[in-house]
C-alpha cells in the first residue's frame, strides 16, 4: 500500500509524499556528506577536521549551508543572463531524477521502472548540458575551458560505464533495478563481474568529477572549472549535485553490484533492516571514494583521456564479448567469475604501478626544485 492510499485515499499524493522525502533525506544526506568527506580526509592527512561548530563540529554543514543561502549571488556582466540562471538547474535535475528510480528496499522508493537502468543511462547524459551551459553562459575562458574538459571527459568515460553495467544486465537479464537486487539473494553480482565493478567504479570517478579525475574542476589548474563564476545559492546547487550525485551513484551501484537490499539476509527480513543495508554498503562505496580521493594523485588531461580510450572502452569491450559467448553456450558462471578476477587484479596492478611511477616522478622533480631554490 503506498502513503498517499495509506492516509489520503489519494494515489497520486503518493508520489508527492514519496518525493518529498526523497528531498529531505538528500539535504540532509549532502549536509552530512560534506562533514564526513572533510573528516576522513582530514584523518588521513593526519588533521583534525571541523571540531569546532556543534559537538565534534557536527554543525559545519549546517552552517555551511546557511552561509551559502544569505551570500549574495553575483552574476558577470559578460554572462549570457539566461543560460547561466539555468545551468544549476539543468545540473541538478537529472542528479535528482536518477534518485527517484532507485529502490532502497524492495519496493520501496519513488517508482520502480521496468527500464530502470535504461532510465539511468538516458538521464546520465542530461547532466553535461548544464555543465556547458555554465561554461559557455558565464563569459569566462577558465569557466569555458572547465566547461569543454569536463564535457568530454563525461562523453567518454560514459562509454566503457554503461558497457560494463549492460554486462551485469545480460547475467540478470533484465534492466529493472529492483528485480536485479532480487537476483542477489545467494551471491552479489561482484563476485562474478568484478572487473565490471572496477570499469565502473573508475568510470563513476570520472563522472563524478572526484580525484583523480577533477581537472575540469581544479582549483590549481582552471581556477575551479566551470562554476568558477557562480556564487551563493547558485553554486551550493553545484556542489548539491555533485554530493547527491555521489549519494545515489553509491546506492545505484551497491544494487547493481553489491546485492543492494537483499544480501545476504534475502528478501523476507523487515523494511528497516533493508533500509540498513543499502545505507550501509552505498556508506561503503563512499568511503572507498574519499580514500582514493585522499592517496591518488591527479592525472594530466592528456592521461585521462587516454587511459579511458587506450585501456577502459578497449577492456569494457572485450568484457562484454566475454560475458556474451558464456551465456550463448551456457557456461558455467564460476569460470567467468575466475577470467574477471584476473582481468581485475591485471588492471588494479596496472593502475598501481603508474600511479606509483607519477608520484615519483613528482618527487623527484620537487626534489630538483628544491636543490635550485637552495643554489
Amino acid at each position: 500500500m503506498s502513503f498517499g492510499d495509506a492516509f489520503f485515499g489519494i494515489s497520486w499524493l503518493d508520489i508527492i509524499i514519496r518525493t518529498l522525502i526523497v528531498v529531505i533525506a538528500m539535504t540532509v544526506v549532502v549536509i552530512y556528506l560534506t562533514y564526513g568527506e572533510r573528516k576522513v580526509v582530514a584523518r588521513f592527512q593526519m588533521r583534525l577536521g571541523p571540531t569546532r561548530t556543534g559537538p565534534a563540529g557536527l554543525l559545519q554543514g549546517v552552517a555551511d549551508a546557511l552561509k551559502l543561502v544569505v551570500k549574495e549571488d553575483l552574476r558577470p556582466r559578460n554572462a549570457d543572463r539566461w543560460v547561466f540562471e539555468f545551468a544549476p538547474y539543468a545540473t541538478f535535475v537529472p542528479v535528482f531524477l536518477v534518485l527517484l528510480t532507485l529502490p532502497f528496499a524492495e519496493n520501496w522508493g519513488v517508482r520502480n521502472l521496468a527500464l530502470g537502468m535504461f532510465f539511468v543511462f538516458a538521464v546520465l547524459g542530461l547532466n553535461i548540458v548544464g555543465v556547458l551551459m555554465a561554461g559557455f553562459g558565464s563569459g569566462n575562458k577558465y569557466a569555458l575551458l572547465g566547461g569543454v574538459r569536463a564535457a568530454a571527459q563525461m562523453i567518454s568515460y560514459e562509454i566503457p560505464l554503461v558497457v560494463a553495467l549492460l554486462t551485469v544486465a545480460m547475467l540478470a537479464g533484465t534492466l529493472d533495478l529492483n528485480l536485479i537486487a532480487s537476483l542477489q539473494g545467494d551471491r552479489p553480482f561482484i563476485l562474478v563481474q568484478p572487473l565490471a565493478f572496477v570499469i565502473f567504479f573508475i568510470a563513476l570517478l570520472s563522472e563524478l568529477h572526484r580525484a583523480p579525475f577533477d581537472i575540469p574542476v581544479a582549483e590549481s589548474e582552471i581556477v575551479g572549472g566551470y562554476f568558477v563564476e557562480y556564487s551563493g545559492i547558485r553554486w551550493s546547487m553545484f556542489q548539491l549535485a555533485e554530493y547527491a550525485a555521489l549519494w545515489g551513484f553509491s546506492i545505484f551501484g551497491s544494487v547493481i553490484f553489491l546485492g543492494g537490499w537483499n544480501f545476504p539476509f534475502g528478501s523476507e527480513v523487515g523494511v528497516g533492516l533493508q533500509l540498513a543495508l543499502t545505507l550501509i554498503k552505498s556508506t561503503l562505496m563512499i568511503l572507498l571514494i574519499f580514500w582514493v580521493r585522499a592517496t591518488m594523485p591527479r592525472l594530466r588531461m592528456d592521461q585521462l583521456m587516454s587511459f579511458c580510450w587506450k585501456v577502459l572502452i578497449e577492456i569494457s569491450f572485450v568484457l562484454l564479448l566475454i560475458t556474451g559467448f558464456f551465456l550463448y553456450y551456457n557456461w558455467p558462471q564460476e569460470i567467468l567469475a575466475l577470467v574477471n578476477w584476473g582481468g581485475a587484479l591485471l588492471l588494479l596492478t596496472v593502475i598501481f604501478i603508474r600511479t606509483r611511477r607519477k608520484s615519483e616522478a613528482e618527487d623527484l622533480v620537487g626534489t630538483y626544485k628544491n636543490i635550485e631554490v637552495t643554489e
